[in-house]
């Protein structure tokens, strides 16, 4: 103690945190808090999560479960009782989950009801990470403890001295079933409950083992124990297993599941586990979260920013998880929820394509692109079985939220560089999205309107009209720079660039707005720029304009060219934060997120106004980018329960901040550019696949040092607004010169502007 004493002394308090953080490094994972954005509620996003535990991309997630059983909002921080530590495939609250089951911990009188067997829990005493979490459930004298594999995981539970100790296994309603197998200390079971779309034959398989025999143990249905049976398949099953304790005894549970069959989840275990004990898995699974978070190593910010940065990146690497199995031949298999049956090949879901295709999937691009592969892979199958490419997979086709963004999925993979799986399988999956109207929000809505007049009308009935024309054109361009990169006909992709400048038919020559068109021509009237839904998803006019991606120099010309186009992007943040919410008929949470934040019309709680504020690099005012970025990044995101603001969303939202606090963004996936901001860090290294590196070095940089004062690339001078993925590739140093005013001389010359098509065409 006196040595420590002694080092603090000497030591001032600036100096022992920077080598701290420098020490730490080398377990980013524990910079990871995974209760950030819990504290959530339908009214109000905080970012909407859990704590995941889990391993990266993973098939199963766990977390603890303080909602009643099939409330979407199933952990939240201001909770006080835990129900069941729970299996979980949910991407966000408002898809809900599938293939749930959980286990609870309990003594005294044999129970299983959710509200009988919930035990109060404080923070004190939860300790949660990516890789382990452990929480002492007080009305119990129970310590609980999970630590996870890809479809397996261990429990540990710490029981009281006590003659009435129990574990509650619940497979949730819908239809479930239970058996309980004593002489193996043993019980399997299934459920079959989801949320959303069709599923064909679905059931989640599991196995759970204990270490200690089961003394006694009933299964249950519904309210009522069943007497003298040990197997019961019903609405909603569970079992309630139990045996005498002394204080301190560690009871382990060896659990595993599977999509396929009780088969394959026992061959899962089998080879997951295999004779791991509690201590081997939680090694493993913490290993995997450091090798994962340490291809992108961060220094020289504060300890809440390298915990929002690392926590950040664990939540882009939860999903979309693996829906794919290994079995006894090896072979890679899955099942559809298209067929019913066991097919061969790659599947991923839990992933919303409108929120991940932005930011989520470029940075898989650039960091992990194998894992992109895989993912690639499954989208094929998708196709082959299902007919479609999913837009929404949760986890099959679901009917939510616009646009035909497999698109940009697809092609920006492709564009970047990955190789290795049928490319032209999935270009003719493109195709036969843009030109036809699917099931579950799959292909286009209003696809026959769009090819007639170039656009969605307002007075068709299809809501959120501009919207999705605005989505289609950007999805056209897509669709052609990918048959352009495969040697297609420009008789096939053509039309498709044409296409990408429907956008023009819904700006408002008068507001310079997008607006919603009727079918005749004219445009809806009366029309209010600050009017949620309607022509819109989830935002107003204000947010949607700048949804031309592919032509940001198209747009600027409709707004009477770039000065005026800067004005225009300054209103965003001057004007107030005012709104009409006639059209859903109360606050929405994403509207009251836009006013809670206090950066006027600038909505980034939600995912169309997040590219906003790099657009300045479109028109020469590069450091207002700069200046906006550090002011989202510092108000808008804290490592703290309610550090989100707005919807997480499958990583999206922190995929804006990974790529913001490495000092660039991919505003047009599909093309080879990303956009520059300026670095939050001092030092940041991406380890890239391919064995090179990305340094990105900031030496003065610093909270009042937020402006780009002049950028070297490899030694050499580097004027332009963008940054090429290709060169990235081949391994390159930034050096940012950093400063407290803002050098308006730098990218303000249009031959460093980054792409748009119009651009590109002169």
């Amino acid at each position: 103690m006196k040595k420590i004493l002694l080092f603090l002394f000497i030591l001032p308090f600036s100096q022992l945190q920077s080598q701290w953080i420098e020490n730490a490094i080398q377990n980013p994972e524990e910079f990871v808090n995974p209760l950030i954005g819990s504290l959530s509620k339908p009214s109000l996003s905080n970012g909407n999560t859990y704590p995941a535990v889990a391993v990266p991309h993973g098939m199963n997630l766990w977390t603890p479960q303080t909602g009643k059983n099939g409330n979407g909002w199933q952990y939240t921080y201001d909770a006080d009782k835990i129900r069941g530590i729970k299996q979980t495939h949910q991407p966000s609250p408002w898809m809900n989950d599938y293939g749930m089951f959980s286990i609870m911990p309990v003594t005294g009188a044999m129970r299983f009801n959710e509200d009988e067997r919930a035990s109060r829990f404080s923070h004190k005493s939860e300790v949660s990470k990516p890789y382990y979490y452990s929480v002492y459930l007080a009305d119990h004298n129970v310590t609980a403890e999970i630590t996870p594999t890809e479809r397996a995981a261990q429990f540990r539970l710490t029981y009281p001295d006590s003659e009435n100790s129990w574990f509650v296994v619940d497979a949730f309603d819908k239809g479930s079933s239970i058996t309980i197998i004593p002489s193996q200390n043993k019980i399997i079971g299934y459920s079959t409950r989801y949320s959303r779309g069709k599923l064909t034959g679905f059931k989640n398989y599991f196995v759970i083992y204990s270490d200690k025999p089961f003394s006694k143990y009933s299964a249950w249905k519904d309210k009522d124990f069943v007497k003298d049976s040990l197997e019961i398949t019903g609405n909603h099953c569970g079992a309630v297993v139990g045996f005498a304790t002394k204080k301190g005894e560690k009871v382990t549970l060896r659990i595993a599941s599977s999509f396929i069959s009780p088969e394959q989840a026992e061959l899962n275990l089998q080879r997951e586990l295999n004779k791991d004990s509690f201590d081997d898995t939680f090694k493993k699974a913490k290993l995997a979260w450091n090798e994962k978070l340490k291809r992108v190593e961060v220094a020289g910010g504060t300890i809440d920013q390298m915990r929002t940065f690392y926590s950040s990146l664990y939540r882009m690497l939860c999903f979309p998880h693996k829906m794919y199995e290994i079995n006894k031949a090896g072979e890679i298999v899955h099942y559809s929820p298209y067929s019913g049956k066991t097919e061969a090949g790659y599947r991923f879901a839990g992933t919303g394509f409108w929120d991940t295709f932005r930011a989520l999937y470029p940075f898989l691009n650039l960091v992990y692109p194998s894992i992109n592969i895989e993912m690639q892979k499954g989208l094929i199958n998708d196709y082959k079985e299902g007919g479609w490419l999913p837009e929404w997979s949760s986890p099959s086709y679901s009917d939510i939220m616009i646009g035909n963004n497999s698109a940009s999925v697809v092609a920006d993979a492709y564009l970047k560089g990955l190789r290795g799986y049928d490319i032209e399988t999935l270009y003719q999956a493109l195709l036969h999205g843009a030109n036809n109207e699917g099931p579950q929000a799959t292909g286009r809505l209003g696809i026959e309107y769009y090819k007639k007049l170039g656009y969605v009308p307002y007075d068709v009935k299809i809501n959120e009209n501009a919207a999705r024309t605005l989505e289609y054109a950007y999805d056209d361009f897509a669709i052609a720079q990918l048959g352009k990169a495969l040697g297609k006909p420009e008789s096939e992709w053509g039309e498709y660039y044409r296409h990408s400048q429907n956008f023009q038919k819904i700006i408002d020559p008068e507001t310079k707005l997008a607006r919603g068109r009727n079918q005749d021509g004219s445009f809806q009237s009366p029309f209010n720029p600050f009017k949620w839904g309607d022509a819109f998803t989830e935002g107003n006019s204000w947010h949607y304009t700048w949804s031309v991606f592919q032509d940001i120099e198209g747009l600027a010309k409709l707004m009477g060219g770039k000065k005026e186009f800067s004005k225009k992007l300054d209103q965003v943040f001057e004007l107030p934060p005012i709104y009409d919410d006639s059209y859903y008929g109360s606050t929405i949470h994403e509207i009251q997120e836009m006013v809670n934040a206090n950066m006027g019309q600038y909505a980034h709680g939600n995912q169309p106004a997040q590219h906003i504020i790099y657009l300045y690099n479109y028109s020469g005012e590069p450091w207002k980018t700069q200046y906006w970025v550090r002011e989202t990044m510092n108000r808008l995101y804290q490592p703290t329960p309610d550090g989100y603001c707005g919807d997480e969303d499958n990583g999206q939202t922190s995929a804006w901040y990974i790529f913001s606090a490495l000092g660039f963004y991919p505003v047009t996936p599909a093309t080879d550019q990303y956009v520059l901001g300026a670095p939050l860090f001092k030092k940041a290294i991406i380890h890239l696949e391919n064995g090179k590196n990305i340094e990105i070095k900031a030496d003065s940089n610093s909270d009042e040092n937020r402006y780009v004062k002049s950028l070297n690339m490899n030694g050499k001078s580097y004027s332009k607004n963008w940054l090429s993925h290709a060169e990235l590739m081949k391994g390159v140093t930034l050096q940012f010169n950093m400063d407290n005013k803002p050098n308006k001389d730098r990218g303000t010359n249009e031959k460093d502007f980054p792409y748009s098509y119009s651009t590109e065409k002169k």
